[in-house]
This record gives C-alpha cells, sequence and structure tokens, in this order.
C-alpha cells in the first residue's frame, strides 16, 4: 500500500476512531478529551483531503479495492475506493463543514448531559457520508447510505426525553427505508444485467444495454437502464427529500441545531445529489429518467419554498429552504447539468450551514426561543451573527458576486437550454423560485435582526411554538433556561466557525465556477452525451468570466426577482406588518393548506400509518385470534377432546365392549386389504 493510499484509508477512518473512543470511553476520559479528540479525527480527515485533493489535481487518480468482504461463483462485493475530481470535491466539503460544526458543538451543547454521545454521533455521521462518496462500487455506496441513515435517526432522536424528537426521528428513517426500497432494487437490476457492482464496469457496459427491456407487467415493457435509473432515483428522493418523500426533512429540526447543519449542508440531503451526478453515465443513457428527474426537482423547488413564507419557527424556515434548493440541484441533474447540480452543491453547503449555525446563535441568544415573532432588533446585540446571517441570505438568494449566484443562476440558465419534457414547467418553477426564496429568507432575516424588539423579558420562550430546544428533562440546570433578560453575543466557538464558514459563501462561487463548469475539472467524473443534450455546452459558449458574469447577472429577471422579494419582504414586515396579517385573512384557505403542508402528512397518516395499523388489527383478529389460535390452536385441542370424548364410550370396562371393538376393526381390516387386493 502506497503512502497516498493510506492517506485514503485515513479519510473516514480517523473520524471513526473519534467516535468510537468518545462514544464508548466518553463516561472516562470526560467532556473535553471527547472533544478534542472528534475535533482531531476530522481535522486530520480534512487535512488529508486536502493533500489528496492536490494530489488529484497533479492527475493521479485511484480506483481499487481496499478488500474483497464476499466471493460467490463470479461475483465479488468488494470495499474500495474511487479517488477522482468530483470525489475529492465532496471529500472537502463534508470534513471541512463537519470541522465547523464539532467547534461549533463546544459551544451550543455545552450544558447538555449527552455531550460525549453528541460528539460520537457526528463523528459517526462523518465517517459514514465519507465511505458513501469515496465509494467505487455499489455495495459501499449501500453501506454508507444506510450509515447516514442509521445515525440521522440518532441524532433526529438525540434529546429522547421529547415524544417530538422520537416521532420526528421515526418518521425520518421510515421515509428513508420506501426511498432505499427502490434503491435496493436498482442495485438488484444492477447486478442482474450487468454481473457486477463496480461503477467502472458498470459504467463500461451500459451502452450496450440501450436497446434492452424489461416486462414489469404482462403487455409492459421497460427500457432496462430506463428503470434502473429511476429506481436509484426513488433512493435519492429519500435522502435528498424531493417530493413526495420531502416530509421527513422539516421534521428534522427535532434535533440540536448543530446536526441541522450537517444534515442539510454538507451530508445526508446532498448523497442523493451526489449520487444521480455519479451516475451520470447511466442517466444520460435514459431521457424518460432525466424527465422524471427534472420534474420532481422542479416541484420540490417551488411548492417547498412557498411552505418557507408561513414559518414562524427560526430553524423550519431555513429547513424548508433546503427542500427548495435541493430541488434546484435535482432539476439541474435532470437537464444534464450534473457539474452546476454539484456546484450548488458546494456553495450551497457553506451558506446554508452558516445560516443554521447562525440560526443556532440567535436561539442561545435568545434564551432558546425559536419563535421569529419574539425576536427583533438583535443586530445590536449580535453583530457578529447579524453579519454573517446577512451573508449567508444573501449567498442563498443569489445574489450577484457572492457564491450562491454564480450556482444557481448557472442552474436557471442551463434549465432554460434544456429541451427534455417537463423543461418548460422546471425553467418556470426555478425562475419563480427566485422570488420566493428571497421573499421568506428576508422575512426571516428583517423579523429576527431589524424592527422593534418583541421579546419578552420575564419568560422568554412562553411565546415559542417550540418552547425552547429542550436539553432533556434531566438538564433543569441550563444557564438561560426559563430566564428572560436581553439577547447576546454567543462564545468565540460560536462565532469563529460563522465567520469561517461566511468567507466561502461569499468568495468560493467566484473562484471555482470556471474550472468546474466549464474547464476540465471533473474530466471523466462526469459524463455528459453533448449531442442529445447540450445545455452544458451552449451555456459555455454565452460564458466571458466569473466578473462579466456577475455584473450581466444585474440585468437579469433573477435578479430583479431576488431584488422584488426582498424590497416586498421589508415593505411587508418593516412598513406595514398589516399586509400581511390581513392577507392571511382574507386568502385563510390558501393560508390553511400551506400551514398543512399540502395535506401530507395527514395524509400519511392517515392511510399509511392509520392503514398499517388497520391492516395489523386485522391480521391480529382474523389471522391471530380467529386462524391461529381459534383453528390451529384451539381448534386442535376442541378435536383432540372430541375424538377423546368418542373414544371414551369404547373404555367401559367390560370385555364384551372390548371384544365387539376387536371384531369391528379386524372387519375393517380385512375390507381394507381385500379393496386393495
Amino acid at each position: 500500500m502506497t503512502e497516498m493510499q493510506k492517506l485514503y484509508l485515513l479519510v473516514p477512518m480517523a473520524p471513526l476512531a473519534g467516535a468510537l473512543i468518545a462514544g464508548l470511553f466518553g463516561w472516562a476520559i470526560g467532556r473535553t478529551l471527547s472533544h478534542l479528540v472528534t475535533i482531531a479525527g476530522v481535522a486530520i480527515a480534512c487535512w488529508a483531503s486536502w493533500v489528496i485533493f492536490q494530489d488529484v489535481q497533479a492527475g493521479h487518480l485511484f480506483n481499487g479495492t481496499v478488500y474483497t468482504w464476499m466471493t460467490t461463483g463470479d461475483m465479488r462485493f468488494e470495499i474500495g475506493f474511487l479517488i477522482d475530481p468530483l470525489t475529492t470535491m465532496m471529500m472537502l466539503v463534508v470534513t471541512f463543514v463537519s470541522l465547523m460544526v464539532h467547534i461549533y458543538t463546544i459551544g451550543y451543547m455545552r450544558e447538555d448531559p449527552g455531550y460525549q454521545r453528541f460528539f460520537s454521533y457526528i463523528s459517526l455521521f462523518t465517517f459514514a457520508m465519507l465511505m458513501l462518496v469515496m465509494a467505487n462500487n455499489f455495495l459501499q455506496l449501500f453501506f454508507g447510505w444506510e450509515a447516514v441513515g442509521l445515525v440521522s435517526y440518532l441524532l433526529i432522536g438525540f434529546w429522547h426525553t421529547r415524544p417530538t424528537a422520537i416521532y420526528a426521528n421515526l418518521k425520518a428513517f421510515l421515509v428513508n427505508r420506501v426511498g432505499d426500497f427502490g434503491f435496493l432494487l436498482g442495485i438488484g437490476l444492477v447486478l442482474a444485467y450487468f454481473g457486477t457492482l463496480d461503477y467502472a464496469a458498470v459504467f463500461a457496459q451500459a451502452p450496450g444495454l440501450v436497446n434492452h427491456s424489461i416486462s414489469i407487467l404482462p403487455g409492459q415493457s421497460w427500457s432496462v437502464l430506463t428503470l434502473i435509473c429511476i429506481l436509484l432515483f426513488i433512493g435519492a428522493m429519500g435522502k435528498s427529500a424531493q417530493f413526495p418523500l420531502h416530509v421527513w426533512l422539516p421534521d428534522s429540526m427535532e434535533g440540536p441545531t448543530p446536526i441541522s447543519a450537517l444534515i442539510h449542508a454538507a451530508t445526508m440531503v446532498t448523497a442523493g445529489i451526489f449520487m444521480v451526478a455519479r451516475m451520470s453515465p447511466l442517466f444520460e443513457l435514459s431521457d424518460t429518467a432525466l424527465s422524471v428527474v427534472m420534474v420532481i426537482g422542479a416541484i420540490t423547488a417551488l411548492f417547498m419554498g412557498f411552505l418557507g413564507i408561513i414559518q414562524n419557527d427560526i430553524k423550519r424556515v431555513i429547513a424548508y429552504s433546503t427542500l427548495s434548493q435541493l430541488g434546484y440541484m435535482t432539476v439541474a441533474l435532470g437537464a444534464s447539468a450534473y457539474s452546476a447540480a454539484v456546484f450548488h452543491l458546494m456553495t450551497h453547503a457553506f451558506f446554508k450551514a452558516l445560516l443554521f449555525l447562525a440560526a443556532g446563535s440567535v436561539i442561545m441568544g435568545m434564551h432558546h426561543n425559536q419563535d421569529i415573532r419574539y425576536m427583533g432588533g438583535l443586530r445590536k446585540y449580535m453583530p457578529i451573527t447579524w453579519i454573517t446571517f446577512l451573508v449567508g441570505s444573501l449567498a442563498l438568494i443569489g445574489t450577484p458576486f457572492l457564491s450562491g449566484f454564480y450556482s444557481k443562476d448557472s442552474i436557471i440558465e442551463a434549465v432554460g437550454l434544456s429541451h427534455l419534457a417537463g423543461s418548460g414547467f422546471a425553467y418556470f418553477a426555478v425562475v419563480a423560485g427566485v422570488f420566493v426564496t428571497a421573499f421568506y429568507s428576508f422575512r426571516l432575516y428583517f423579523l429576527v435582526f431589524h424592527g422593534k424588539e418583541r421579546f419578552p423579558l420575564h419568560d422568554s420562550h412562553a411565546h415559542a411554538d417550540h418552547a425552547h430546544e429542550d436539553l432533556g428533562s434531566d438538564n433543569a440546570s441550563h444557564d438561560d433556561h426559563g430566564h428572560g433578560g436581553k439577547p447576546h453575543e454567543s462564545p468565540w466557538v460560536v462565532t469563529v466557525p460563522l465567520i469561517l464558514l461566511a468567507i466561502p459563501s461569499l468568495v468560493i462561487g467566484y473562484f471555482t465556477i470556471q474550472p468546474m463548469l466549464f474547464g476540465d475539472y471533473f474530466k471523466d467524473a462526469i459524463y455528459i452525451n453533448a449531442v442529445a443534450h447540450p445545455a452544458m455546452a451552449e451555456l459555455h459558449e454565452e460564458f466571458h468570466g466569473a466578473f462579466a458574469m456577475a455584473v450581466h447577472g444585474l440585468t437579469t429577471l433573477p435578479f430583479w426577482l431576488a431584488f422584488s422579494g426582498v424590497a416586498l419582504s421589508w415593505f411587508f414586515y418593516m412598513k406595514r406588518p398589516d399586509i400581511p396579517a390581513a392577507i392571511k385573512e382574507r386568502f385563510s384557505l390558501v393560508y390553511t393548506i400551506l400551514e398543512n403542508k399540502y395535506g401530507f402528512d395527514i395524509f400519511n397518516d392517515w392511510f399509511f400509518a392509520g392503514g398499517s395499523r388497520k391492516l395489523g388489527n386485522l391480521l391480529w383478529r382474523y389471522g391471530d385470534v380467529k386462524l391461529i389460535d381459534g383453528f390451529f390452536v384451539n381448534g386442535a385441542a376442541r378435536t383432540v377432546g372430541w375424538f377423546s370424548r368418542l373414544i371414551r364410550h369404547f373404555q367401559s370396562g367390560y370385555i364384551y365392549h372390548y371384544a365387539f371393538a376387536m371384531i369391528i376393526g379386524v372387519f375393517a381390516l380385512i375390507t381394507w386389504f381385500v379393496r386393495a387386493a
């Protein structure tokens, strides 16, 4: 094993080692050593990722097996790494954002009794995501896929004394199992038709299966590649929270704020986007699958954005923003703009982690009140949180020269150039989504940081939808728990990660758009059939540099829509707060629909949860009580009892009764033998 290959192994193993030490021995080594060992593990992984990134930029790629897990017949199931530009970009994003979250957690979770356990979980989460993005085969991809799902279950329900947290983590787990069922079927089809789970071998054979079809229902045949792609995408719909499997993501806010940032920015929800980009050689062979991806992403981008407008919980507004931005990435994947999708994944990771961590800083400063209706005027109390939150919000709405502008505008332009079925609707959705995003983002910003102070002085969380981020029933000793007082800026372990995340949110798009979208950064890591899907090639012709793109962006429709969204939110919530109240009253039906999240949760609870309970009750009543207990168990006993009652008449003690029975028996036997002969 070469030195570089040892580094490859070090990247996922360092966070795993930290997770194991903090998880198994945290009780013995204490809080300080627990956070030091986990932060050290992620920092080592981040450093190693940077060294590997530079090595890959020098042209040294790697695709090899670490060890063989199982061999059956001609099939080998292996654990291995694929180190290419797409992998290294994801490694850097995951490890850097995770490192910021780890440092931030020292301040945010300082009073929590589960301190060591939390650090163990987030390090384990980082390990799982790294195994996923570094995989060179579907087996390891599925391992990382399920591992991030499992650890997210542990983290969303971290405060397990709260019924809402338990409901949320169970919901996330079950919804993801729906997506994972499709994902597993897709992997099964890959194994059945390609005879291997290795990416390179599958991609090499894929063009030969273009004309192969499979009959699912009698008389109906599907393209094998289309079916494989759609099934794999169903897995992505679960992980990346696409309509209609989006319902788990807003409820994941029940977990502590650091994990909200980690799930929503760098890990888990980006796994589906990364997977589809990695599978570009398969998706490029099926226009049907690409259209499905594009339309699903468009629905998510627009309609989940609407839900952000009416939210009053600071974290839930940002959560719906994540849903909407994931929709943008998915639309880009459907338009064959894989590099634009991954580029937005990268820029979004920085400014979304920044927004979540800044929201956590606000929650701390507000004594664990999360309701934005009871905030206001925090700019003067929390200057660092204010300016970093503003940077994140400006990046999110696509302000020219900021990182979000370059990735978001590229997606909108690429979708506009696409000719696939559904591209017209998708273009409308992503353009309209710009206004919606700007409106709800700056509604949040203005209500939190500007205007008059609306926070109560005596009971800081009496009016919150979620009274506070409960630190467990055994943690009533929190410094600010239940006390009023003015807000305050957070400690340096919270503000330093905010500043370090604000820097890439400002500049990384400007410096990386040319190599990532129009240069040869991704080389062969992403495949596009430029003849059938020329959107990115046409976009390349219109690109004249990052500066020129930003200047031109000041004259485009998306910029003016974003500006209008900001201006309208300022007018509504700073100047005329009576107008939103009047609109709410006038359009109460629309508001009710949005408040009920289009009825998805109600339907799921009634149809799936309620249906499952009724089916279980039916199976218990008729299957268990009547069939198993009633027929087989009690029926057998009754049969034996009836037969026993019949036989006991012959056990009378009289010899002539026994003689008679013997004669009848002999007669029956002779009759049977004669008939048989």
